[in-house]
């Protein structure tokens, strides 16, 4: 599907700054990573992730807005360090000939539990980015998250590139970008769950933005672990599952608390009886103390392609972690 909107990519300002290894790495990043985006029509990626100890930073590009995160070493202030803001915003605004308005701050703790895609604003702020030629609705200003997870994006390409012609289910959907991948590449039908009305309204949009149809690329406001049990009983199959649940979320509108540690195991048996033959499930998980433990999916064939779904624009290995679980008839 072709697109008609042009690529963000910013151009950079050549030199070097001596006084400050942060500019210099920022440069550098940029450079090599906007040569691929260029070749991949992508413009929403990171440019600098935690490389330098003195800066625990990783700072996000859309399309010409930045999002900074800054990520705390200790709970024992929540107050963004104001020599870092000031050097953060002056490398950006002499390397791109940006704004400070157009530099998006998240403050991330260490200790803080939040729920899911909690919300810190209402200014209704979206702009469209490109992934893979793909569009997708992001929001900088009123959510903790996006609108679309970037660390993901290896995996999204890998569920879209066996797709075509087959019958996805999306579990904890956010804002459907698994889907509307899925449903570009060729995908017959898709299912999107997820509970929130705020991110099922946002997915919708996103399939529209790409001129898919909403008929056979549904969007389902619901309890994913509730809708699985009445999904099974309905008899509905599909080729590909794809479940990406939080750490742990205390939402209001789930009966208990979600643990994926705990959780995961009925998850993954409940997806295993959706799929039709040699069907595959891609489960994913960002907790990094979690154990999958193999041998409680005997039927399967389970293979970590955690390595292949890491985007080259981030330096932690342990973003997340990928299974491809095939079921063997």
């Amino acid at each position: 599907m072709m697109n008609e909107l042009t690529l963000a990519l910013s151009q950079i300002a050549d030199g070097e700054d001596k006084s400050s290894p942060l500019k210099n790495r920022i440069r550098k990043n940029y450079r090599h990573i906007r040569k691929w985006a260029k070749r991949s029509a992508t413009d929403c990626f990171r440019i600098y992730d935690r490389e330098i100890r003195e800066y625990p930073l990783a700072i996000d590009f859309y399309a010409g807005r930045f999002c900074v995160h800054y990520f705390f070493r200790s709970s024992d202030t929540e107050y963004l360090p104001e020599n870092i803001i000031e050097e953060v915003t002056e490398a950006l605004c002499s390397l791109f000939g940006t704004v400070s308005e157009a530099i998006y701050w998240r403050a991330r703790m260490k200790t803080k539990q939040t729920r899911q895609y909690e919300k810190i604003d209402e200014s209704k702020e979206f702009f469209t980015v490109l992934e893979y030629g793909v569009k997708f609705k992001v929001n900088l200003v009123d959510y903790l998250d996006t609108g679309l997870f970037l660390d993901h994006r290896e995996t999204r390409k890998i569920v879209a590139s066996v797709s075509k012609g087959k019958r996805l289910l999306n579990l904890f959907a956010y804002t459907c970008s698994f889907s509307v991948h899925a449903a570009v590449a060729g995908a017959l039908f898709t299912k999107s769950v997820d509970m929130s009305n705020t991110y099922t309204a946002w997915g919708k949009d996103n399939f529209i933005l790409n001129g898919i149809s909403l008929k056979n690329h549904e969007v389902v406001r619901a309890d994913c672990l509730k809708f699985l049990d009445e999904e099974i009983h309905s008899g509905i199959k599909y080729d590909i599952v794809v479940i990406d649940p939080p750490t742990i979320s205390r939402s209001k509108k789930m009966d208990q608390l979600f643990d994926v540690q705990v959780d995961y195991v009925a998850l993954i048996a409940k997806g295993l009886k959706l799929l039709d033959a040699e069907g595959v499930i891609f489960f994913s998980t960002n907790s990094r103390r979690f154990i999958f433990d193999h041998s409680l999916f005997k039927e399967c064939s389970i293979e970590e392609i955690s390595d292949k779904t890491i985007p080259l624009d981030f330096h932690d290995p342990k973003i997340h972690r990928c299974w491809k679980i095939t079921k063997i008839t």
